[in-house]
């Protein structure tokens, strides 16, 4: 299974995963800043810088929460929920 390789490597160079996934946000980033067009932008918002990362990094966590609000609500149950009489 590579998978479950690829995790444990992660997982045991978790520091070095972090920094390189912010050294790549940063120069998402500045490649933003410097080099796309915000003129033709819909919206306010649209013309700062990183707009979008920023609303895809809410969005992503917002929804991670209303799954698992949504999951503790009566959708998960016990794994021997049929073995009851």
């Amino acid at each position: 299974m590579k998978i479950v390789a690829l995790i444990d490597f992660l997982k045991k160079h978790i520091g070095r995963v972090r920094i390189v996934c912010l050294y790549s946000l940063l120069a998402l980033v500045v490649i933003d800043w410097l080099f796309v067009d915000k003129s033709p932008a819909h919206t306010g918002p649209e013309h700062y810088v990183a707009f979008w990362a920023l609303f895809g990094f809410v969005s992503c966590v917002a929804i991670i929460f209303l799954s698992k609000w949504y999951g503790y609500l009566g959708i998960l149950t016990r794994e021997d929920y049929y073995d009851e009489p």
